[in-house]
């Protein structure tokens, strides 16, 4: 094997190492969430008339109250109403309106046969409905220039019921409250047939004054949700504020800087014409929207010694003077962060109106970019088009794995030209071989009249010897990008592939310590101590992959070389066994089409890999060394 021959190896080797190291540096430190760059104080917003400020909700540290036992009790004493849509259960807690009981009945919390419905919303409170812990949203009024805060709802409010049984399609519910001193407070909920509620509050003055308040909404969460936080993924406040993203993780939310008018560390935005936030978690999102085109106060915030967060929506201060009515409207998704349903809400022109039960008017602004509710992450240019060319495919093919394998296939045939570069370049390096190990010979110790040698000879033959590396490094932001797709969209949630292999979003659930279901014993759970070692069938057919494209080439000669490149397969086949099945399976299909353009390209410049023969010397290699080794004993 010739110096630059090793020197490839070297510059390769460097490559993998360095995105190894890279990967486990990101995982560990984190980059800081962007800081937004236009802040306003607490105590400016726009309103109707352009000059009073923003009323802080009366309740808001308190709106989504602390686990208390009078709150608990409060909360399970309360009547309910039911929700009943072809894809959503639960309830509506008349204490407060509070929208806290929520099941989605397209997916389950696991495989098994009786599977509980996953839950997004629970009450606060050790009730039935609360197993986990509470997360659910809240509307009220906020009162201004002195109005008696006893005289408007909030999270406490017990309201009655004006009109409705029951929440559901082409089911509007009405709740009604009067304060007793002349304002009556009204408050109307529809839902469409995916996730989206619409909250429609109005007040009625019918003292002899005018009154000023203003609509607010709360998402309240209890503690952080359950579950490994990891660099890959965001979870936490999802905000768009004028077209500009931007993501807070919980961890960071105690860190806000602390605002004394909200008695705890707050963000406060003014969104002039559109945008929402919420909370968002790996599959599933609880925004508030409010009405396109409206100006509103953005809230991200953090209440200290309850461990609560809160997202909040505050619109401007309304004046109504006596004998008027005014109403604002807010909406709100609960639901799966299902691509096509988002979408959907964000560029289709009639879903608003259909929402109203109102005639479409196409000219009416739409949720400003709500499909970057979904995490695309850094390569967003990439992940966007390979999501949705998956989307196609899985729908063209009817089974998320295949369209895995095919979305494998198309994505080599584009970068088809670099890996042709490669080959090709590897292939011409083999062909000077012959005349490197003459200037080996010729050069002897003298490394730099050999360094000399070799770059004339790659000069006169027109080959550069790193050429090979760089379509590796130009392919890892593809990698990392399909790894994104593969791990946050909620396609490949439950989603089987053939046999064993009934969730691609899961580890491959065969395992070797059992022989693969043979012996009658279950294998460890993720997480226990030997879950390392318990590989399934895909890891093992990604290790063995790996194996065979090694064998395209002889061994390094170098004994360090050597080992680290014999380890590789293995060490990623451990690396990756606890991976989600699709990413395993892209790997192993992306391997198999490299192995067969790697063999083919070079075997038409007559350089045929003498795969079995490398598998041969490779084996000699380790039984000389281990002679070597006894005998040194």
């Amino acid at each position: 094997m010739s110096l630059m021959d090793d020197q490839n190896k070297n510059l390769i080797l460097a490559t993998v190492l360095s995105f190894i190291v890279l990967l486990g540096w990101f995982w560990l430190f984190p980059p800081p969430a962007p800081t937004p760059e236009t802040k306003t104080p607490a105590a400016t917003s726009q309103t109707t008339d352009a000059t009073t400020a923003t009323a802080v909700p009366a309740d808001s540290a308190a709106a989504a109250a602390p686990d208390t036992a009078a709150i608990a009790s409060a909360v399970a004493a309360a009547p309910r109403i039911k929700i009943d849509t072809p894809r959503l259960e639960g309830s509506i807690s008349l204490l407060g309106g509070r929208i806290d009981d929520l099941l989605l009945k397209d997916y389950k919390v696991t495989l098994d046969a009786d599977s509980p419905d996953v839950r997004l919303l629970a009450p606060v409170g050790d009730t039935d409905l609360g197993a986990a812990k509470p997360y659910y949203a809240v509307y009220g009024w906020s009162p201004a220039d002195g109005l008696d805060p006893a005289a408007v709802p909030g999270a406490k409010t017990e309201w009655q019921v004006e009109e409705g049984d029951t929440l559901g399609i082409g089911k509007p519910l009405k709740l009604r409250w009067d304060n007793g001193a002349g304002l009556i407070f009204h408050r109307t909920l529809t839902v469409d047939d995916n996730y989206l509620f619409n909250v429609t509050q109005s007040v009625e003055n019918r003292t002899g004054t005018a009154v000023r308040l203003a609509p607010y909404g709360i998402v309240a969460r209890h503690g952080i949700p359950e579950g490994r936080r990891i660099y890959v993924l965001h979870e936490g406040v999802v905000r768009m504020s004028d077209g500009k993203l931007e993501e807070i993780k919980y961890s960071k939310l105690p860190d806000l800087d602390t605002d004394t008018r909200e008695g705890g560390p707050a963000e406060l935005l003014s969104i002039a014409d559109n945008g929402w936030i919420g909370f968002t978690d790996k599959y599933w999102m609880t925004t508030l929207i409010p009405a396109p085109g409206h100006p509103f106060t953005s809230v991200a915030k953090y209440v200290p010694g309850a461990d609560l967060y809160q997202a909040e929506t505050r619109l401007p201060v309304m004046e109504v003077a006596p004998g008027a009515s005014a109403d604002a409207m807010t909406m709100l998704f609960a639901g799966a962060k299902e691509w096509e349903v988002i979408t959907r809400y964000q560029n289709d022109p009639g879903w608003f109106d259909r929402l109203l039960g109102a005639k479409t008017d196409p000219s009416r602004p739409q949720i400003n970019r709500f499909a970057d509710s979904i995490d695309w992450g850094w390569y967003f240019y990439l992940t966007k088009p390979m999501f949705r060319l998956l989307h196609w495919l899985h729908g063209a093919i009817g089974n998320m794995g295949w369209a895995i394998i095919a979305l494998t296939f198309i994505i080599k045939a584009l970068v088809f030209p670099l890996a042709r570069h490669s080959y090709i370049s590897m292939a011409r390096m083999k062909e000077l071989q012959p005349e490197m190990e003459k200037l080996k010979e010729q050069a002897g110790d003298d490394r730099q009249k050999l360094q000399q040698g070799m770059m004339e000879l790659y000069k006169k033959n027109k080959v550069n010897p790193a050429s090979g590396c760089l379509p590796i490094v130009l392919q890892i932001p593809i990698f990392f990008s399909l790894y994104k797709v593969i791990y946050v969209t909620i396609e490949l949630y439950h989603a089987p592939f053939v046999g064993w292999i009934r969730d691609l979003s899961a580890p491959d659930p065969s395992s070797i310590l059992n022989l693969f279901g043979l012996l009658p014993f279950a294998t460890p759970e993720p997480g226990s101590l030997f879950f390392i070692f318990s590989l399934g069938i895909l890891p093992i057919l990604l290790g063995i992959s790996m194996w065979f494209q090694q064998k395209l080439n002889p061994a390094p000669t170098d004994a360090t070389q050597q080992a680290i490149f014999a380890w590789m397969p293995w060490i990623f086949m451990f690396m990756l066994g606890g991976f989600a099945s699709g990413l395993v399976l892209y790997w192993i299909a992306n391997n198999t089409i490299t192995f067969i353009q790697q063999y083919s390209i070079m075997s038409m410049h007559g350089k045929r890999p003498d795969i079995f023969g490398n598998i041969k010397s490779s084996f000699r290699r380790k039984n000389a060394a281990s002679d070597g080794k006894a005998k040194s004993k």
